[in-house]
């Protein structure tokens, strides 16, 4: 078993445009890494205090992932933190070493985490 991690931000606090950015998330990390759908076990997603207007796992059950476990939980609300931030977790199994798998950060969020190799 192994995690993958990811993180968007959206421009309005609206589930349409939730729903498109959790969809391109969510695209771009299972494409990337050749995950399949049978090899997800559980996806744990937050958002930050100021997203209000949808759950992500809404967008994800959209997206086809229905039959997979989702859970939301709001992101801790720390002083200079990024706006409007989806995060997401993805545990699923793979044979693939730890270093082969990429993370994907999208718009806003792509400068969370700049020590993680492309």
């Amino acid at each position: 078993m192994r995690a993958l991690r990811g993180a968007t931000t959206i421009d309005v606090d609206t589930p349409e445009h939730m729903e498109e950015r959790i969809t391109a998330l969510l695209s771009a990390l299972l494409d990337r890494n050749d995950v399949h759908h049978e090899d997800l076990i559980s996806i744990i997603f937050t958002a930050t205090s100021d997203i209000d207007s949808a759950f992500p796992a809404a967008a994800a059950r959209k997206f086809g992932l229905g039959d997979v476990p989702l859970l939301c939980a709001q992101e801790l609300d720390i002083d200079g933190g990024t706006p409007l931030c989806l995060r997401v977790l993805v545990h699923l199994t793979t044979e693939r070493r730890r270093d082969e798998l990429h993370h994907i950060y999208l718009e806003g969020a792509q400068g969370l985490r700049d020590d993680l190799p492309e």
